[in-house]
């Protein structure tokens, strides 16, 4: 009977908390971050081991740029769950994030620590595209004398190909792109284009016609042909 009472009396309290955290997923999911974040905090007041609110919290501060919050909530994930691979590309892509809003002396003691970060969840899993999407803008980005290397781009580009033609291709426009050989670089998002035909890939030669290329018949052309599809 005493067990019956405690669940009667708790039940109350289980389904409050229930919808609390439903209803505060559903504000997120209608990008209204600071009504679910209200909810969220909450929440996790009452759960402090509800790993998935953390995440929601860390997501949030990344949606309005507060790295610092973001890295904060992103390292208990992390430190909890060593091998779940997002949680560690999270932490990174939080961290590059925060170095690209500091100066160069402080972005250049960060290095390390987002590198190691892309590069555990890399090697934690296989098929994680983030990452290595993450890992091609990362040594393409860098000074060779920080660890740049287009070489180390290449190789995560490599891996995106057997992942994804889409992402294979993007990746290398991408790396072409930054370099200025955009004859290659059109190459790569036609091929791309050509498999996904979706936003990004329209969005990545679109871009590519108007404002490198300067071909606005081109541009025109790919638009209509995207806007009719």
């Amino acid at each position: 009977m005493k067990s019956i009472a405690l669940l009667i009396f708790l039940f109350p309290v289980l389904v409050f908390s229930q919808t609390s955290f439903e209803k505060a997923e559903k504000l997120y999911a209608q990008e209204k971050y600071q009504q679910a974040k209200t909810l969220f905090e909450s929440h996790l007041k009452s759960n402090p081991n509800h790993y998935k609110t953390i995440e929601y919290l860390g997501d949030i501060a990344g949606h309005e740029k507060d790295w610092d919050e973001a890295i904060k909530q992103y390292s208990i994930l992390k430190n909890q769950f060593p091998k779940t691979a997002n949680y560690w590309y999270k932490y990174g892509g939080a961290m590059g994030m925060k170095a690209k809003s500091v100066n160069k002396f402080k972005a250049l003691g960060m290095i390390d620590d987002i590198e190691n970060s892309f590069l555990k969840a890399a090697e934690l899993d296989k098929k994680h595209i983030e990452t290595r999407w993450a890992l091609v803008m990362l040594y393409i980005e860098l000074p060779g004398i920080v660890g740049g290397s287009e070489k180390k781009a290449l190789k995560y580009s490599d891996e995106l190909m057997e992942l994804s033609k889409v992402d294979g291709h993007l990746s290398k426009g991408y790396i072409d792109e930054y370099f200025n050989r955009y004859k290659k670089a059109e190459t790569n998002y036609l091929k791309a284009h050509e498999i996904g035909n979706s936003k990004t890939t329209f969005q990545k030669l679109y871009h590519l016609y108007l404002n490198k290329i300067k071909d606005k018949a081109k541009a025109t052309k790919l638009k209509e042909q995207f806007d009719n599809k």
